[in-house]
């Protein structure tokens, strides 16, 4: 392809549409901690690590104190529960009380501290409703049955009418709700048989960056050899003029550029020229900080391959695709003031391009100037990072959306398919999301997990609305018989009246006795024996033996 067409002064622009953005004013330094903290991976770590300048697996500490915590409340809830369903009463020792607070605290503090740092990531907990709603609802069902147990226990032992109403009430109004939560429950995967389409096509976000240091030719060779259709990457500029791949804004966390040159760590990756930047290893950290907990299923020859990479070109980078025939899907940085490519680095990027791949196998993301560049070369694929109308996308030459997944919106894939525009989820590396992507109508998803969302081939959850509804109705229905039956049982044994005809039961004798203790009543299932008491005084007419209850 001709690119004389292209002016060497290409006109300005901001950075291209991704899954990144910087916003205008920013210093160098806080562009990079943004970068940093947006990353894909374990996002609270990489926050932390551009924050203190320090790798530390936080996240795997505080999960593990979560899990204490939360397991800690747990064993507390089931062991209320089975006093109660005793009929003893709860003494919380000051202790207990104490874990009980500090259990409060940190959820309550971790809770707003992740809320305003990933607030957006409210959205994939909805989503994953999508997935769990009906399972959660049959759990909350088995709940209610299990608890129905003390409640009708202390139900019929109130001696009030109004706890009794506002007890009963209380678990009625929750019982009545869960029945009744299905009617507002929405999945995609609960669709009419044989509606379901073909699987999502993957394309390895930075390569494969499970197996191997992401945006590496190495990644790429895996995210080719696990089957993926795509690769997707991030293009910077260097100072003199070559394409290179670097996700962040700096090198620092995915180079050793912080030994190499310790007194630039946080300039702009495109202030570093390609001789430089060839002098740094990028898989040396993939290696020692294992971002995905994966580094241990490496083979001795790929744990060496992985401890050799360098930063690639972007010209590297096609090469692989064009020799598997994989499309390719890039962000493209624009440099910072002053660089001696920030007006011209398109024009750069697309002689790059003609160069060492068809034009056809290139989703082309960034979104400046792009009519020109349709122009020049309308064999690329013009993919937008952002939804608009149908008529705004056919004008601008669109025939593929790259949407964050919370986006998900089956009756939107639906139109968007209409007109031939397909969609591309990012970043879906979970199973779960993979399969909502998939009953939504997603055409393609960009994942970390190449190697694991190949292998499936079913979704983790389908099922015709006929399929629910019976499932729907046979768990309330279920429940409620045994709920009922709970409350019959205490209200027959509280008033003492036998099981079945032809049973007796006595106060004296019986497996039933009622007896008071100093904390509450509590049900003796062991038989008792009345007989006088041998230690009491001699019986005389004004003091007579009495008999007294001991148990055997």
């Amino acid at each position: 392809m001709n690119t004389s067409r292209l002016s060497p002064a290409w006109p300005a622009s901001t950075v291209a549409n991704g899954d990144d953005t910087k916003e205008p004013g920013h210093s160098q330094e806080s562009a990079a901690a943004a970068s940093e903290a947006q990353n894909d991976y374990i996002d609270f770590d990489w926050f932390n690590f551009g924050t203190l300048g320090f790798w530390f697996p936080w996240s795997r500490v505080l999960l593990v104190v979560a899990a204490a915590l939360f397991t800690y409340i747990a064993l507390l809830l089931v062991l209320a529960v089975c006093l109660l369903s005793e009929g003893q009463r709860l003494y919380l020792h000051w202790s207990h009380k104490t874990g009980i607070m500090v259990a409060l605290a940190f959820s309550v503090t971790a809770t707003a501290i992740l809320s305003d740092i990933w607030s957006k990531e409210w959205k994939t907990l909805l989503l994953s409703l999508q997935v769990t709603a009906p399972f959660l609802h049959v759990a909350a069902v088995l709940l209610m049955v299990i608890l129905s147990w003390p409640i009708a226990l202390h139900f019929f032992r109130m001696n009030k009418k109004v706890r009794q109403v506002a007890v009963l009430g209380l678990y009625l109004s929750v019982l009545f709700s869960l029945y009744l939560v299905p009617l507002g429950m929405y999945s995609p995967c609960i669709k009419e048989a044989g509606t379901l389409g073909p699987a999502p096509t993957l394309i390895g976000h930075r390569g494969a960056p499970m197996l191997a240091p992401e945006n590496t030719v190495m990644s790429f060779e895996k995210a080719v050899e696990a089957g993926g259709e795509g690769l997707e990457t991030d293009v910077t500029i260097s100072y003199d003029g070559v394409p290179f791949l670097m996700h962040d804004s700096t090198l620092k966390r995915t180079t050793n550029v912080a030994d190499v040159f310790p007194n630039r760590t946080h300039l702009d990756a495109s202030m570093f020229s390609w001789a430089e930047l060839q002098q740094l290893n990028a898989g040396d950290w993939f290696l020692l900080r294992d971002p995905f907990g994966t580094v241990s299923s490496l083979s001795e020859a790929d744990w060496s391959q992985a401890q050799n990479q360098s930063v690639p070109s972007l010209a590297q980078f096609l090469e692989v695709a064009a020799s598997s025939g994989r499309l390719v899907l890039f962000d493209l940085h624009k440099p910072p003031y002053g660089h001696p490519y920030s007006q011209s680095y398109i024009n750069n990027t697309l002689q790059v391009v003609h160069a060492h791949i068809n034009s056809s196998q290139v989703l082309w993301l960034p979104s400046e100037d792009r009519d020109l560049v349709h122009a020049v070369d309308p064999e690329l694929q013009q993919t937008s990072g952002e939804k608009a109308s149908i008529q705004e996308l056919t004008d601008g030459h669109i025939i593929r959306l790259n949407l964050h997944y919370s986006t998900m919106s089956q009756q939107q894939f639906s139109k968007y398919q209409s007109v031939n525009i397909s969609t591309n989820l990012y970043v879906i590396s979970q199973q779960w999301l993979y399969t909502l992507a998939w009953c939504a109508g997603a055409q393609s998803v960009t994942t970390n997990s190449i190697h694991i969302l190949s292998s499936i081939n079913k979704p983790l959850f389908l099922m015709t609305p006929e399929e629910y509804s019976l499932m729907w109705i046979l768990t309330d229905a279920v429940s409620a018989f045994l709920i009922i039956a709970v409350f019959i049982f205490h209200w027959w044994r509280e008033r003492g009246l036998p099981f079945w005809s032809g049973s007796r039961q006595t106060h004296e004798n019986g497996p039933y006795s009622k007896f008071r203790t100093e904390l509450s009543d509590v049900w003796s299932i062991s038989s008792v024996i009345v007989r006088p008491d041998l230690r009491s005084a001699p019986s005389s007419p004004s003091n007579p033996h009495l008999p007294t209850i001991t148990e055997e």
